[in-house]
């Protein structure tokens, strides 16, 4: 029964990239290490962290190192992210999960509120997103869960209870 979906998006919030981040890399340049942002044109699906979509072919777009917000722990990471090089209106929805994802197999990296990987993670086949992240979520010790791409394990998006 289960096919790609768009969750109705009730129960999370679906984090892109924080504005102020993205315009200090576009702005400045450089990453938050001081790491030069490299320009690129999209070649079409590369996944925007931005409004959370996959970029049409010539859109400009940045590479820019992103350490996601945990605790400071073991389990920070920089990783890669792509981004429109100019201001974009952002996600479509922070309530639903991301349209142009939904179809996209990805890890789903449980965290505690200590910043620790969580034993919740999992392989994300997608399919159903939302009743997977309602059974991860059913975990009271899980606080956030990050979407990470599983062929290059970059950071996608960070997703939150809604209550």
């Amino acid at each position: 029964m289960s096919t790609a979906s768009k969750p109705t998006g009730s129960a999370f919030w679906f984090h892109a990239i924080p504005t102020t981040v993205l315009d200090a890399a576009r702005s400045g340049g450089v990453d938050a290490r001081g790491v030069p942002v490299e320009r690129i044109v999209a070649e079409g699906g590369d996944p925007l962290r931005c409004c959370l979509r996959g970029a049409e072919p010539g859109e400009s777009l940045i590479l820019f190192g992103y350490e996601p917000p945990l605790p400071a722990t073991p389990y920070r990471e920089i990783g890669a992210v792509l981004a429109h090089a100019e201001r974009c209106g952002g996600p479509a929805s922070t309530t639903s999960y991301p349209s142009d994802w939904c179809a996209r197999p990805q890890v789903f990296r449980a965290y505690d509120r200590r910043g620790w990987i969580h034993d919740a993670t999992r392989l994300y086949d997608g399919r159903d997103a939302e009743r997977v992240l309602a059974e991860m979520f059913a975990d009271p010790d899980v606080e956030r869960v990050h979407s990470r791409n599983i062929a290059w394990g970059c950071y996608m998006f960070t997703i939150t209870r809604a209550a």
